[in-house]
């Protein structure tokens, strides 16, 4: 059973596409991910650990039928993985229809990706920044095609603070927030880039989720975490908006906009504002280069 009501995939338009999704051994990935083998997509699955990828590709072919499932591994807080994966997906397929960036860390005070920066900023904005360029000539080829990023209302915490060395110096959820200000920033500035290409890009809050996001922390988020997971979504119903900007018909051509719940709602004002957006497209290049210098 999808969990899904059918008025919700209503005019989906993935039956036969290639659908790619960040996360997708857990959580809201793994649903998003299922529900579109479920619709028809051939769906190409990104996850760090093999062992439970391989866990997630097994369940989602045998609850669903559809023997198109493929697995890449990935592992975000690690730019060449990044590339790696990008890599390895375009050599395997000549389309793609739609690319869910979900995958997202939450992690207790300040630590560093193998890059070294700021592993909030990292895993959650710079590898889907990377990603999706790296795959922005398929997807425009592809097109229609569209981009659908997990943020969070949290963004409304962030303030625009990135920095040139770390991307970011905040630490715990003041960091998450700028991670998912910076998911908002780069989707309105990805939207404007891609005018006219009918490559769609939209990003979302999925509700405050029942998933393992905060599980391994010690700090306040984790306690008021905990405290309220009775009584947060579950990740069938956390999914549900990832999932329709994915395939619905309703959605069609609609780009640059935050939705909850399926509805394009107001993100923060300090979201909106141009330059904000063009200041860190260009600081997540220069991040995203110096790492590949380096790592050359």
């Amino acid at each position: 059973m999808s969990g899904l009501h059918p008025l919700e995939t209503k005019g989906a338009l993935v039956v036969g596409k290639i659908c790619v999704v960040t996360g997708a051994n857990a959580g809201i990935g793994y649903v998003t991910a299922l529900e579109l083998a479920r619709m028809g997509a051939t769906v190409v699955m990104l996850c760090r650990s093999r062992e439970r990828g391989e866990a997630a590709q097994a369940a989602i072919v045998a609850a669903t039928g559809n023997r198109q499932v493929e697995l890449i591994l990935a592992d975000f807080s690690a730019l060449s993985s990044v590339r790696a994966a990008a890599t390895t997906l375009l050599a395997r397929q000549s389309r793609i229809d739609v690319l869910v960036n979900n995958a997202g860390l939450y992690v207790d005070g300040q630590q560093h990706s193998a890059d070294g920066y700021e592993l909030m900023f990292a895993v959650n904005h710079l590898a889907p920044f990377l990603f999706t360029n790296l795959l922005l000539d398929t997807l425009k080829a592809t097109a229609p095609a569209r981009i659908v990023t997990v943020a969070s209302s949290g963004h409304t915490s962030g303030r625009g603070r990135f920095d040139a060395r770390l991307g970011c110096t905040a630490e715990g959820f003041r960091a998450y927030a700028e991670s998912k200000l910076a998911n908002v920033l780069f989707t309105y500035e990805l939207a404007r880039r891609l005018e006219g290409s009918g490559v769609t890009a939209n990003c979302l809050h999925p509700g405050v989720v029942r998933t393992n996001l905060a599980t391994t922390t010690q700090g306040l988020f984790s306690f008021v975490f905990g405290l309220f997971r009775p009584f947060m979504l579950t990740p069938e119903q956390g999914a549900q908006t990832s999932i329709y900007l994915a395939t619905s018909a309703e959605v069609e051509g609609v780009t640059g906009k935050y939705f909850t719940n399926r509805r394009a709602v107001p993100s923060s004002l300090l979201s909106h504002d141009q330059t904000r957006q063009q200041h860190l497209w260009n600081l997540s290049e220069d991040l995203v280069q110096t790492a590949a210098s380096i790592g050359a």
